[in-house]
């Protein structure tokens, strides 16, 4: 472990109290790490994963041996004793698996059918394809949060730089900001940087550009309500501790959930701690579309017609609300299905 976390400092030319600085854990704790005199807790793992973009799962594996070797080091029978924990292991994950229904088992199944077709018509693909789908995903997007461009006055904003008469300052910039956002994780995605804090805060600096300076790239710090739903947002001296969590649970599951379940999921987590005061829905649909489009998959368009927008708010209610996360779930494996369903018959020759 000390010599991972060192060699990753290293090669990212960072200094102690950088790491420090980035991961809010104190520098001599971390130089205690490196020795070999202290171990991180899971938290503080998950923390220096991020900072040195380091695999948390395979982190995590090396300090859990670690720490078996440590408890069981002395004991006679701690061979036996991880014979049977294994076995009770792979019980729980079996347990886990099943809390799946077999209707979003199903919708999965059908996705991973739908992707390994489209990565068979790769060759078909083109910009121009691209260019029009990220158009419609903005147009979408922008349309769930009320505003009232339609898509060739999105095309012609975006793309032409024209002014629509009899649309506000702010639907103007609503599209154009949503569009430099798709090409923002695009470049993570080409450069494969990994989804950090920073990553959140640049989105939605993107996206409220213009509109709230005050507040793009920053975390709220007043108490906000959603309006017409149920669900209180945490309070604000909350939000960072949050995002903190929400970030040691990213990297916990990253590599074990299934991608779209992933994404989906990220989706909800986000969008409930709703840590920004404006745009924590656009945020939330971008970050779900980077993990996807990460992942070899197409970007997941919630249309943003009353029947599709009511779906997508009550499923996401139910998840926070109910603690229910199956119908959300469904909701955007469905969406991701249908986005995908299209995407081929658009590149079938």
């Amino acid at each position: 472990m000390k010599t991972l976390l060192k060699n990753a400092r290293v090669e990212k030319k960072l200094l102690v109290k950088d790491v420090a600085i980035q991961s809010n854990i104190d520098q001599a704790l971390i130089s205690k790490f490196e020795h070999g005199t202290r171990k991180p807790t899971k938290d503080q793992l998950a923390k220096l994963a991020q900072v040195l973009g380091m695999d948390y799962n395979g982190l995590l594996v090396v300090w859990l041996k670690e720490k078996i070797l440590y408890e069981l080091r002395e004991e006679t029978g701690g061979l036996e004793a991880l014979k049977l924990a294994e076995e009770a292991l792979k019980y729980e994950i079996s347990v886990v698996k099943q809390k799946i229904s077999k209707g979003l088992q199903s919708t999965i199944d059908s996705l991973d059918a739908l992707k390994k077709e489209l990565d068979q018509l790769r060759a078909f693909d083109s910009y121009r394809i691209a260019q029009a789908i990220d158009l419609e995903y903005t147009f979408e997007s922008n349309r769930i949060e009320g505003n009232t461009l339609t898509l060739r006055e999105t095309d012609l904003v975006v793309n032409e730089g024209i002014t629509v008469s009899g649309k506000s300052m702010r639907e103007h910039l609503e599209a154009i900001n949503h569009s430099e956002a798709i090409a923002f994780i695009k470049k993570i995605i080409v450069n494969k940087l990994p989804l950090k804090e920073s990553t959140i805060l640049q989105i939605h600096q993107l996206i409220l550009r213009g509109i709230m300076p005050e507040n793009a790239g920053k975390y709220r710090k007043v108490q906000v309500m959603i309006q017409g739903s149920k669900h209180l947002p945490p309070q604000p001296f909350l939000v960072k501790k949050q995002m903190e969590d929400f970030f040691i649970w990213f990297e916990s599951k990253k590599n074990i959930l299934h991608p779209v379940l992933l994404a989906a999921e990220t989706h909800e987590r986000l969008v409930s701690i709703h840590p920004f005061i404006d745009g924590n829905g656009r945020t939330s649909r971008l970050i779900m579309n980077l993990i996807l489009l990460q992942q070899g998959y197409v970007i997941a368009n919630i249309k943003g017609d009353y029947s599709s927008r009511m779906r997508y708010y009550q499923s996401l209610e139910d998840a926070q609300i109910t603690k229910n996360k199956e119908p959300f779930l469904q909701f955007i494996t469905q969406v991701e299905k249908e986005s995908l369903q299209r995407y081929l018959k658009i590149l079938k020759p």
